[in-house]
């Protein structure tokens, strides 16, 4: 989680001197997107200070750079996305229920990757042809078979959880077609478990070739010869 005086500055900027290592004056997100719009991630996390802040840009269009006092006009639209329930967060006092009027004025909800079989397939597609490229492979297809593993997992992590997934089996896929037994270990699918007999030995050449050579030495280092699965981001 970012540090609330990171965030502040992240999204505000600050005035030189408004904390150690603040030696100029910084414009950053909001003042970039005047006349735009600035999309906000995961507002159920942001404390409730940063939270008046971005109130009262939403109220009045104006805000302060941290460590500032004068006030700046902008013309923003805000788009906020949250993973948690923000009417929930509000019952509980973890988030203002003001602002979440002010959020909530169009409200756009976005089913889990669970409920959205066919989206998980063409996402699949996706990152396949992404990564493929990206990894010097030549996988053309997702099996069936694959794809049912896929489809039988529930996805805790969503789309990001995904894309993770279908670039550690590319890391390690051969031949045009993503099998299933390409595919790490998927929390409590059915049909795609491994025990710890399971876990495969791959030559350290092998591994050389799977990146761009200015990862080569780090993989090379960091990467022990026995694994379930293996994280490269």
């Amino acid at each position: 989680m970012i540090p609330d005086a990171l965030l502040e500055s992240e999204i505000f900027g600050h005035e030189k001197g408004a904390f150690t290592d603040a030696h100029r004056q910084r414009i950053v997100k909001l003042e970039q997107a005047d006349g735009g719009t600035l999309f906000l991630d995961e507002v159920g996390d942001m404390s409730p200070m940063t939270q008046a802040k971005v109130l009262r840009v939403l109220q009045d269009q104006t805000f302060e750079r941290v460590g500032g006092n004068r006030p700046i006009k902008v013309d923003v639209r805000i788009i906020a996305a949250n993973n948690h329930n923000l009417k929930q967060l509000v019952s509980e006092g973890l988030f203002r229920s003001d602002l979440y009027v002010r959020l909530s004025v169009v409200t756009i909800h976005l089913p889990p990757l669970r409920e959205r079989e066919d989206d998980l397939r063409v996402l699949a597609e996706y990152f396949l042809r992404r990564y493929s490229n990206e990894f010097g492979k030549d996988i053309r297809t997702i099996a069936p078979q694959t794809l049912e593993v896929l489809g039988s997992y529930h996805w805790p992590g969503n789309v990001r959880e995904l894309e993770s997934v279908m670039k550690q089996s590319l890391l390690i896929a051969r031949g045009n077609i993503l099998l299933p037994d390409f595919l790490p270990p998927l929390g409590d699918s059915r049909e795609h478990r491994r025990s710890s007999s399971d876990l495969r030995v791959i030559p350290n050449s092998f591994l050389k070739n799977l990146l761009p050579s200015g990862l080569k030495q780090a993989l090379t280092i960091c990467t022990p010869k026995r694994y379930r699965s293996l994280n490269v981001n």
